[in-house]
């Protein structure tokens, strides 16, 4: 796990200068749905799903003005935006579902708004396109952000011979000063004095950029026959120094977390 971690580091580390230093760092994807579906329409999240979305009009084109992303620490960043059509095709290409023979949600219009995207620096208010559709109250948006602004991190290949090990954290919580970083992650639901049970510890891997959170298992017993059931687990690690600006990342794939700070 620590080569795993290692790996992790030089790939973000990439990622980060390839977008030229970019502080956006988003968690997630960055498509919203706004509203539910209709019962009329419920076959639409399998179209949405699969990217079948197109323009039944002229969308609007790139702003004259850039955009800011401003988080919730109340610091700024002055960002490039891209056309209604460019974003559209961004969440055409984001799309992993199959809808074969179903006809494509038509896009009646696009405003220019703002939507809450979590971060690797906490949450973000980001702008995006708003998408109305034709025959739905439901609306899509996605972040109007150019995409040279944004570090987006490809995780490494999957090799059946050579499995990814580790426990994936999902969020990381500090403060700006501490140099404690607490993290959640799906584990064992009791203790390791129990039957099944784990304790978990934590190491870190750090570069100046990013830091990889190892969860480190105490097991009551192994090779133990347990249910696979599961429950929200959290450990506190101790950096080198505080957190800062740099990202958190799982060990697994080398993926950014959400992270909240407090403090």
């Amino acid at each position: 796990m620590r080569q795993q971690a290692g790996d992790a580091l030089a790939r973000y580390d990439e990622a980060f200068r390839a977008a030229g230093g970019a502080p956006f760092v988003p968690v997630g994807e960055l498509t919203r749905q706004l509203g539910d579906w209709e019962p009329a329409t419920g076959d639409y999240k399998e179209t949405l799903s699969a990217g079948l979305v197109e323009a039944a009009s002229t969308l609007p084109g790139v702003p004259e003005a850039a955009g800011s992303i401003v988080w919730a620490t109340g610091t700024s960043q002055d960002v490039r935006l891209i056309s209604a059509d460019e974003a559209l095709a961004q969440l055409r290409a984001a799309a992993t579902g199959d809808c074969s023979g179903c006809a494509p949600l038509k896009v009646t219009g696009a405003r220019l708004t703002t939507v809450t995207v979590p971060t690797t620096r906490g949450l973000a208010t980001v702008p995006a396109w708003e998408y109305t559709l034709d025959r739905t109250a439901v609306r899509l948006a996605r972040a109007a952000v150019d995409p040279s602004a944004i570090v987006r991190v490809t995780p490494p290949p999957w090799d059946a011979d050579h499995p990814h090990e580790g426990l994936a954290i999902e969020s990381a919580t500090t403060t700006t000063t501490s140099r404690e970083l607490t993290v959640t992650f799906t584990g064992a639901p009791g203790p390791s004095s129990k039957p099944c049970g784990v304790d978990y510890g934590a190491e870190a891997a750090e570069s100046d950029l990013a830091v990889v959170v190892i969860v480190i298992e105490y097991r009551h017993a192994e090779d133990e026959a347990c249910p696979a059931v599961g429950a929200q687990r959290s450990t506190t690690v101790e950096l080198s120094r505080p957190l800062g600006e740099r990202a958190v990342l799982e060990v697994k794939q080398g993926l950014p977390v959400g992270l909240t700070i407090s403090g």
